[in-house]
């Protein structure tokens, strides 16, 4: 035995060495790529290239850049006076951190809007001037030009009365602000149900949150909201913006991984110690996992350029997987010393490269879909794997020490395969065990709920979400999720579009139950619109300034205007444009483009009869974000679970040619748990979504091995070791995020806690007796 254990070692250092030479590059390769990651975090980037549309994901990019850094307050008393002097107490206190935010200069942009749209007065009508103006007889509107003109304080207006005798220019005005919306200290006020509200808008100095979870954005509002109820006790503060939601979730982030993600990891590090007795283990098994994430992001990044988020995530419970490798090795240690390490390694070739195969053929069935999401993970998951596997094959022979020492709660655990029952088919328990089970998953696949919502994605803070709600009332803030996406060639036929959608929503606001809408053309608008309106509004005033000087004796000419017509260009430029220019875009090849947004959008919408509105128009698309986030992981999860079930029968063949007539033995307990997870989450009333399949997805390569392990070395106490210590291991690792207040993870980890406690418990009831397939070492810890 000596002889033959120093003929492998010395045969062993050739592959050792060789996949030393491969890490040292894949480590390079590593601090290259985290050096300027290219990682994508678009959800819509899944989706197969001739599903995607250019002009709409710039879109979208451009608002949730907008977004992504805009803070939203309101400050409201039944007295505008304390809602002021709150809202500067509030902003003072902002002020004093600047390194954290920065309050945008509101009034020097009111005065350039004014001072912009001064000359383009004559063009700029709103639906209901346009009626005022064609549907009045002139004497009456003489008379209301008249009594403008002796009103006090009207005629020191924005507009001298020559040139807007019948304020048409202040209703213009006041229809973009909003109705119940004033300035007052250059700062805007919304009167809502007896409550003054200051409108306040912020920006972060940075993009990013604290990886540690820190409030930074809430911490600098919740001192200015002190400052200002210190001014005014009674007053009220309303907050909502994205950095808001992307500081809680990373709080939220930071405390699961504080509690669930290091509490798991440190049960893993003491079960492991407790089975091993020793560091040189845990360290090992560290280094497989560690070399086996790192070369599925390599791959990944050298097949396709970048790396998806999720595959990163999805690509972390490799490690619920690859750990088995090593655990089995250090398992069948203490089982059989005989052997040596190079001959135990030897000797479990064989079956650690069936479960390398069939775990790898079930992640790249993920590939064979045209989905650049399915296929990135395919790629991460069985190249990883392969990395794992190679470490463990190649290097814990070489690196593990030869002294193996003994636990006595690895034998107790060893020996306890003797007491596991046998699933025998002519016993009539069995059967029994298998109708309960029979019924328990029929009845529980019957209350099975699937849902695809957007929502099993994120979990906000309610007290969040409450204010949002009321802030998004009061002010009437457009819907990011549904709305219009208006083409054209050109500008002009863009603006031209618009203004025919808008007609259309002017007949359906009450039936579709929205209070309005946001368009590029409510302040630019189209050259033809502009020719029509400026003719018009020339043609009455003329008539009416006529009446009103020979009423008085007076001659009163009318000011001329500015002769070109407002451009988008120019529009643009202007810091009155800053809100809007995300909804602009233009293309290479001289496409233009808009984004109509909609007001009061909500439960009791009609989103059916808004979407119709879009076929009437043409160029004209309908966007119902949520919608199609929801289509795309329902599109997902029907994808995955039919790929799913082609894994499931790739594995089979796989050890149908290792083990013949034993192969059922080795798959049918992961498929008896993937139907009892499923099958719980409906007695539970969780829904069926995403993850789940994912979790199945996991299940299935991790099942398969427990199966493989107990096939492979029938009888063998040691085997059962390994197998216990990689289940309990998953547990703690993936389990525990059934805790987690992510909805998303919280199913994930419940389906994976379910099924490995199953497929854990059924792999010893299907096992061989040990004389049926392949040999045993004659020393194991415990045969049965």
């Amino acid at each position: 035995m000596t002889q033959d254990e120093d003929r492998l070692r010395l045969l062993w250092r050739w592959p050792a060495v060789l996949w030393l030479l491969i890490v040292v590059l894949l480590a390079a390769h590593q601090i290259a790529f985290w050096h300027a990651p290219k990682l994508e975090n678009d959800v819509m980037a899944l989706l197969p290239d001739e599903q995607n549309d250019a002009l709409l994901a710039a879109a979208q990019q451009q608002m949730s850049a907008a977004a992504t850094r805009q803070v939203m307050v309101l400050i409201g008393s039944s007295d505008a006076s304390r809602s002021l002097a709150s809202a500067r107490a509030f902003s003072a206190s902002v002020e004093r951190g600047t390194e954290l935010m920065a309050l945008r200069d509101d009034s020097a942009s009111n005065t350039a809007a004014l001072a912009f749209y001064q000359p383009y007065r004559d063009r700029l009508l709103t639906a209901d001037q346009r009626l005022y103006l064609s549907g009045t007889p002139l004497p009456l509107l003489a008379e209301q030009a008249l009594a403008r003109l002796y009103a006090p304080g009207l005629s020191s207006g924005p507009a001298p009365w020559r040139s807007d005798p019948l304020g048409l220019w202040t209703g213009w005005w006041q229809a973009r602000l909003g109705t119940g919306v004033s300035i007052r200290d250059a700062l805007p006020v919304v009167s809502r149900q007896g409550i003054e509200w200051v409108v306040l808008r912020f920006t972060t100095r940075s993009s990013g949150v604290s990886a540690t979870g820190g409030r930074r954005v809430g911490s600098a509002l919740d001192r200015a909201s002190i400052a200002a109820k210190m001014t005014s006790p009674d007053v009220r503060v309303l907050r909502a913006g994205v950095p808001l939601y992307a500081e809680a979730a990373a709080e939220r982030a930071s405390t699961e991984v504080n509690t669930i993600g290091l509490g798991s990891l440190f049960a893993v590090i003491m079960l492991m110690w407790l089975v091993f007795r020793g560091p040189r283990p845990i360290v090992l098994v560290s280094v497989s996992l560690v070399i086996g994430v790192a070369a599925g992001a390599a791959a990944t990044a050298l097949v396709f350029g970048e790396v998806h988020l999720l595959t990163l995530v999805f690509g972390a419970s490799l490690v619920g997987v690859a750990e088995d490798y090593g655990i089995h090795y250090f398992a069948l240690r203490q089982g059989h010393e005989t052997l040596g390490r190079h001959g135990l390694m030897r000797f479990l070739l064989p079956g650690l490269s069936t479960a390398l195969v069939t775990s790898a053929l079930a992640y790249l069935a993920l590939g064979l879909a045209p989905f650049p999401g399915l296929r990135q993970m395919a790629v991460f998951s069985a190249s990883g794997l392969f990395a794992a596997f190679a470490t463990v094959a190649c290097w814990f022979p070489q690196l593990d020490s030869d002294v193996s020492p003994v636990s006595r709660f690895g034998r107790a655990i060893s020996r306890s395969l003797t007491c596991w029952p046998r699933a025998r088919w002519r016993d009539l328990g069995t059967w029994a065990v298998a109708t309960a089970l029979a019924l328990f998953v029929g009845l529980g696949l019957s209350r099975l709920v699937v849902r695809d919502d957007l929502r099993t994605l994120q979990h906000a803070p309610t007290a969040l979400l409450a204010q949002q709600t009321e802030l998004a009332s009061v002010l009437g803030v457009p819907s990011p999720a549904q709305f219009y996406l208006v083409r054209g060639v050109g500008s002009e036929q863009v603006l031209q579009r618009e203004e025919q959608l808008k007609m259309l929503l002017d007949q359906r606001l009450t039936a579709a139950r929205i209070t309005g809408y946001s368009a590029i053309s409510d302040w630019v608008p189209s050259l033809s619109r502009q020719l029509a309106d400026a003719g018009l509004s020339a043609q009455i005033e003329v008539s009416v300034l006529a009446r009103v000087s020979a009423i008085i004796g007076d001659k009163i000419v009318r000011t001329p205007f500015a002769a070109p017509a407002l451009r988008i260009d120019e529009w643009l430029q202007q810091p009155v444009s800053e809100p809007f220019r995300g909804r602009w875009l233009r293309t290479n090849d001289g496409q233009s483009a808009s984004l109509l947004l909609l007001h009061g959008v909500g439960p009791r919408s009609d989103i059916a009869l808004l979407a119709a509105q879009a076929s009437k128009v043409p160029g004209v698309t309908w966007v119902d974000r949520s919608a199609e986030i929801s289509r795309l992981l329902g599109h997902y999860r029907q994808m995955m679970t039919w790929l799913l079930g082609l894994g499931f029968i790739v594995v089979g063949i796989a050890l149908w040619f290792r083990y013949r007539a034993l192969a059922w033995r080795a798959l049918l307990p992961s498929l008896i748990a993937m139907l009892l997870s499923v099958a719980v989450l409906g007695w539970v009333g969780e829904p069926f979504q995403l993850f789940s399949v994912l979790a199945l997805l996991l299940l299935l390569g991790m099942g398969v091995d427990y199966g493989i392990f107990l096939v492979e070395h029938a009888g063998d106490g040691a085997s059962w070791l390994a197998v216990s210590v990689g289940a309990a291991s998953t547990l703690l690792a993936f389990g525990l995020l059934s805790f987690s207040a992510t909805p998303a993870l919280h199913v994930f980890g419940l389906t994976m806690f379910i099924g490995i406690t199953v497929v854990w418990a059924l792999s010893p009831c299907f096992r061989p007796l040990a004389h049926i397939f392949g040999a045993v070492d004659p020393s194991p810890v415990s045969r049965d």
